[in-house]
């Protein structure tokens, strides 16, 4: 009796399973874009395989409690699911079509049949007279009256692979007689809700919800404060009786996602599909490569292998473990060094530079672990470690060498003195554990100078680390100025950054290893975003203005 997707559309299910719920899907979630947007929409093979296995039904369990409530999320086999498929499989599609069934499809565990028992839409508010006949001895299901959910991703970016196919769903298909879709939230007839959760929106979080969808979960880590969204999400759902799923690619074991978590888990109410080719074929291999594409993507008849191919050769040239990574669906770590060293080495010419000169500055600010920086850059493009106090000390600051905690009151001392020296036209300040020192720099510099720049936007950090890495280059070929002061721990640290890799082709920062920092590369990357910004405005020379009075 076969057991997996692998056996093809046909494959034999031998437990009880809420079938009501993948025939549901068919009829009321067409293909969202494309040439066939609009179309039925027929589940592939392994999103069948998973979506009757998120369903499916522990054996001769009763619908009710003792007490008399309905058994909600004790009544199915699994607790949550997570589901490990390369790029391109259809994972953000398929994840619409789940989240749509628990808005408003039969995914509510009522019971065993005895034969001929129909779930009919009309009765639950739907207008498009689809119904499904029970065999005997199938489990039956209702919808949730009051369907609350939340879907999460890490960035407005990252939630449309899911959400833009949901919307579309909703407006091509019978459920926009049942649902009203906008940007940020769906409503589902008069109190239902679908909202998206990104990592700028974590206010979100603590609302009772039936259900979670937390797609590109080997994303989610503590450094982006994701994981602890994620349990919360979790423990939402647990609260009303819901469940979750996670779908996402293979993750960078380095950085200890809550994908990876879950891997490891050994929990047994977890369903995991995540197809893997055997570790005896090499990523590096060309032909191995094909391999390994055609046990991963089976299933998948839209994906164009050749395609893949090409795609994952070129990504293999800069960076093999992300091209392992998404199109392998294999978690092997990250190496891909962010700038070479050489070329920023290229670029040290130390100069002096003179008081009341016209400077933007970046910070990124620690506790314990990590380090406090400040860096500077001139208008003209030289970037350096400006200095402080009597004895001329390095605006960079390790914990290590205060006892364990980074000096708050010499970081404060610092800036009041920098302020005083240039004439700083603009600085970047990453938040996270200086909120208060940050405010008070606003209060005394003001808001048009000191501007809170968060870090973890990954759109945003992207473009910034972009454009500081590609002026390097450039300037090494002389197409562009930009110099810098030869700072030591600054060399280091950009020696010891790795770009890890994300979705659509952008990355975050990483260290090389879980004792290397990195800490002095951020106010580098951010002071020239200032620099970028300040001289995108004009605002490179002073403004001179000349007031006549009577």
């Amino acid at each position: 009796m076969a057991k997996g997707p692998d056996a093809g559309p046909e494959f034999v299910v031998d437990f009880p399973t809420l079938w009501v719920v993948p025939d549901w899907i068919e009829a009321h979630c067409p293909i969202p874009d494309g040439f066939r947007a609009g179309e039925d929409m027929e589940l592939y093979p392994w999103q069948l395989w998973c979506t009757v296995n998120h369903y499916r039904i522990k054996p001769g369990v009763d619908p009710y409690r003792a007490d008399g409530q309905r058994r909600l999320s004790t009544a199915f086999q699994y607790r949550r699911s997570q589901i490990v498929a390369p790029q391109k499989t259809g994972k953000g599609p398929w994840s619409a079509t789940i989240v749509l069934a628990e808005a408003a499809g039969p995914v509510v565990f009522d019971g065993w049949a005895r034969g001929g028992e129909r779930y009919r839409c009309s009765d639950h508010g739907c207008g498009c007279g689809w119904w499904y006949e029970y065999e005997p001895g199938e489990p039956m299901g209702v919808p949730w009256p009051t369907p609350l959910m939340q879907l999460m991703a890490t960035s407005e970016a990252q939630v449309d692979n899911v959400y833009r196919p949901l919307r579309q769903m909703v407006k091509r298909g019978p459920l926009s007689e049942l649902m009203r879709t906008g940007e940020e939230f769906t409503r589902v007839g008069d109190d239902g809700k679908i909202e998206t959760v990104t990592s700028s929106a974590l206010s979100r979080l603590g609302n009772p919800i039936i259900f979670a969808m937390q797609d590109e979960s080997g994303l989610y880590t503590a450094a982006n404060k994701l994981r602890k969204a994620a349990e919360t999400q979790r423990r939402g759902a647990a609260g009303m009786g819901g469940r979750s799923m996670e779908t996402t690619n293979g993750w960078d074991p380095s950085e200890g996602s809550v994908a990876q978590t879950t891997s490891e888990s050994r929990a047994k109410d977890i369903f995991r599909y995540h197809p893997q080719a055997p570790k005896t074929l090499s990523y590096a291999n060309k032909r191995d490569r094909r391999k390994i594409h055609a046990i991963v993507y089976a299933g998948s008849s839209h994906v164009d292998l050749d395609g893949i191919e090409a795609e994952a050769a070129e990504i293999m040239e800069k960076d093999p473990a992300q091209a392992e990574r998404f199109f392998g669906n294999r978690c092997v770590s990250g190496s891909a060094t962010w700038l070479d060293v050489s070329k920023w080495a290229a670029k040290a010419a130390p100069r002096r530079v003179r008081p009341m000169t016209r400077i933007v500055l970046g910070f990124d600010g620690s506790e314990v672990d990590d380090w406090t920086a400040i860096r500077a850059e001139t208008m003209d493009g030289y970037q350096f470690t400006p200095v402080y106090g009597p004895n001329d000390e390095p605006t960079i600051w390790n914990p290590a060498d205060y006892g364990g905690q980074v000096p708050a009151a010499e970081v404060h001392a610092a800036m009041s003195q920098l302020m005083a020296r240039y004439d700083v036209v603009r600085l970047y300040a990453d938040p996270p554990y200086w909120e208060t020192e940050i405010d008070e720099w606003v209060d005394l510099y003001g808001e048009e100078r000191v501007i809170r720049w968060h870090t973890r936007r990954i759109v945003q950090m992207h473009a910034a680390c972009e454009r500081l890495k590609t002026d390097v280059v450039r300037a090494v070929s002389g197409s562009v100025k930009f110099t810098h002061d030869d700072c030591p721990i600054t060399a280091d640290h950009i020696a010891n950054t790795r770009a890890a890799a994300r979705p659509m082709d952008r990355y975050v920062l990483k260290k090389a290893s879980p004792t290397q920092k990195i800490d002095a590369t951020i106010p580098s990357i951010l002071a020239h975003e200032a620099l970028g910004d300040v001289l995108a405005a004009g605002l490179a020379e002073r403004q001179v203005s000349y007031y006549y009075g009577a």
